[in-house]
C-alpha cells in the first residue's frame, strides 16, 4: 500500500510540473504573437508610407516630364523664330553636340532602369 500511495503522489507531482511547464510554454508563445502580430503591423505602416511615397514619385516624374515637353516645344517655338538657328552647325560641333547629348540620354536610361 506504501508503494501505491507513493506511486499516486509521484504521478500527481509529475502531472503537476507538465502542466505548469506546459502553461509557461503556452505564455511564451502568446508574448511571441503578440510580438510578431506588432512587427507584421509596423511591417504594414513601412509599406503602406512606402507605396505612398512611390506614387508621389511617380506623379512628379510625371510632371517633370509633361514641363520637359512643354520647354521643348517652347524652345522649337523660338529656335524657329532664330536666324542662327537655320545655319548649318560645322560637323566637328554637331557631332560632338550629338555625342553627348546621346551620352546624357543613356546615363539617364541607365539610373533610371536600375531603381
Amino acid at each position: 500500500m506504501n508503494k501505491t500511495n507513493f506511486t499516486i503522489a509521484f504521478t500527481f507531482l509529475l502531472l503537476i510540473f507538465i502542466i505548469a511547464d506546459l502553461l509557461h510554454a503556452k505564455q511564451l508563445a502568446k508574448n511571441e504573437v503578440s510580438q510578431l502580430t506588432q512587427k507584421l503591423g509596423q511591417l504594414q505602416q513601412t509599406i503602406i508610407r512606402n507605396n505612398q511615397i512611390i506614387a508621389d514619385n511617380e506623379k512628379n516624374k510625371q510632371s517633370l516630364e509633361q514641363q520637359s515637353l512643354q520647354n521643348q516645344e517652347q524652345i522649337n517655338g523660338q529656335l524657329k523664330e532664330n536666324y542662327c538657328a537655320n545655319q548649318l552647325v560645322p560637323m566637328p560641333i554637331s557631332g560632338s553636340l550629338y555625342n553627348r547629348a546621346k551620352n546624357l540620354r543613356q546615363s539617364t536610361n541607365t539610373s533610371a532602369s536600375t531603381h
